[in-house]
């Protein structure tokens, strides 16, 4: 680990300091720089060797089901995404799907949904995906078409999905989908739908410009057991906004993980670099464009690690996430853009560190609520201050 300074802020306990250590040295014995063609079998044997080396267990919750703690430690998650993205992309969409996959039923799963699913999940035995994006229903979830109807004791699922993580490998996959026990968002719920359920299927496998399993999913009177729907009727909005809630604030700490290794690969570049007798970072035009690249980082630390330290002191932390993402993942790009350009011709040699970190980084600007969207969140929240005064 090159800059760890920050681990010494009040945010964190020795716990989490140890812990970033730890998952630091794994990572460099464990994950490879490079990826091979077969982006699915490496996707999961990353999953399986982060069960087995115990990382998977942060993004449970409930040590009764394989958890490292009762609750999600939303500083923990976020170590362990930063530290994941420095050594791969790869590696930390492996670790961060399978909580998100998992995160509503670790929420609001009944004990016996836990149970079957999640100690798989935090094993690396399972692989998990979470399934609410549409065609036409992205960020405007109120839009959202997939429907689910009730018949007997199961439900049947019609209806498209798109811009799924894990889409094709995923063992199972959480569905949000309108049951019309209300208008908008109030007639959403959640289902578990199992892989190869009939009238479930891979409709298409998605190529993005980092590669990861991404796909299409297809419902065509799917009958999926009542006992697998998460929560009651109508409360899938509030429960993929709770699992977003955790997990939003580690889209943040990825992005810090893409520019903290950028900002190294920079250094090295720079020093070594020898241009008119000189090298690089001799020059003083390099060492603002050094400057900048650490203050954006540390800003967006800040930003971020406030977050998650709120978050795990029981706060509400809805404009202080949307903050950290925003500012974490447009900085990010801004990092690896100043690395690329550094790097002169060979920033954009394919395979270079940042010339994949460039790759990268881009889709974390959408994901998860694009940047608009975290802008248009910390204003509503601003202004419902301002209005309560």
């Amino acid at each position: 680990m090159s800059d760890t300074s920050y681990l010494d802020w009040p945010f964190f306990d020795e716990r989490h300091r140890a812990l970033a250590r730890a998952v630091d040295a794994w990572a460099a014995r464990n994950v490879r720089q490079q990826h091979g063609d077969d982006i699915d079998a490496e996707c999961r044997a990353l999953v399986r060797a982060l069960g087995a080396g115990g990382w998977i267990k942060y993004a449970v919750a409930g040590t009764a089901h394989g958890g490292a703690a009762e609750s999600i430690d939303t500083r923990a998650i976020c170590l362990i995404r930063e530290t994941l993205a420095r050594h791969s992309g790869l590696a930390d969409f492996a670790f961060a799907m399978q909580g998100l996959g998992s995160g509503a039923i670790s929420l609001a799963g009944t004990p016996e949904q836990k149970a079957a699913y999640l100690p798989r999940v935090a094993r690396g035995e399972a692989i998990a995906a979470f399934a609410l994006s549409e065609p036409d229903a992205g960020s405007d979830v109120a839009a959202l078409a997939c429907a689910a109807r009730a018949d007997g004791a199961d439900y049947v699922l019609d209806g498209e999905k798109t811009w799924i993580s894990n889409g094709g490998i995923a063992d199972f996959y959480v569905v949000f989908a309108r049951t019309g026990e209300a208008p908008g968002t109030r007639s959403i719920s959640a289902f578990i739908v199992d892989a190869g359920t009939p009238g479930f299927e891979i409709a298409e496998r998605i190529e993005v410009i980092a590669p990861h399993p991404l796909a299409r999913l297809r419902f065509a009177n799917c009958r999926v057991p009542a006992s697998r729907r998460i929560g009651a009727p109508g409360e899938g909005f509030k429960i993929a906004m709770r699992t977003l809630d955790v997990f939003r604030t580690s889209v943040a700490a990825a992005a810090l993980g893409f520019a903290r290794r950028a900002l190294d690969e920079a250094l090295a570049r720079a020093t070594a670099r020898r241009m008119f007798g000189r090298t690089l970072a001799d020059f003083q035009i390099t060492q603002a464009k050094l400057a900048q690249m650490a203050t954006t980082i540390d800003s967006a630390a800040l930003l971020t690690y406030r977050a998650a330290w709120l978050r795990d002191t029981g706060a509400t932390i809805t404009r202080e996430a949307a903050m950290a993402k925003m500012v974490a993942t447009e900085g990010a790009q801004q990092v690896i853009d100043a690395a690329v350009q550094i790097f002169g011709g060979l920033g954009v040699t394919s395979e270079m560190p940042v010339e994949r970190l460039y790759r990268e980084i881009r889709a974390l600007r959408i994901y998860e609520g694009a940047t608009e969207v975290q802008q248009l969140i910390v204003a509503r929240e601003l202004l419902r201050e301002y209005g309560m005064h």
